[in-house]
């Protein structure tokens, strides 16, 4: 590793409607060090889930960056993924009131 700063990556934020709910995905770099990925998924600031990615393997290449950032918009994009898939549903359904 060289020793010119290196400062985390900008990430990733989106909020998206779903079933008439507005998540927000969220995707950060931890830095040098702490060097992880870490995306969470929020409804009304409740955490439903969080994805961890060490990436340590790639601090000693060459253009280490491009492969996080590539990295990182994979976990990202894979979180949609997860919420479009209905992996949340369950967590953010309103249950029903008895009558």
């Amino acid at each position: 590793m060289t020793g010119t700063h290196v400062r985390m990556l900008s990430g990733f934020n989106h909020n998206i409607k779903y079933k008439g709910k507005v998540f927000h995905i969220q995707t950060e770099d931890g830095g040098i060090d702490n060097p992880q990925i870490v995306t969470h998924a929020f409804l009304g600031g409740v955490i439903l889930d969080t994805v961890r990615q060490p990436y340590d393997d790639l601090l000693d290449r060459p253009g280490w960056q491009e492969t996080l950032r590539d990295r990182m918009k994979a976990q990202h994009l894979e979180e949609i993924r997860k919420l479009f898939s209905g992996a949340f549903d369950a967590q953010t359904e309103t249950p029903a009131e008895d009558d």
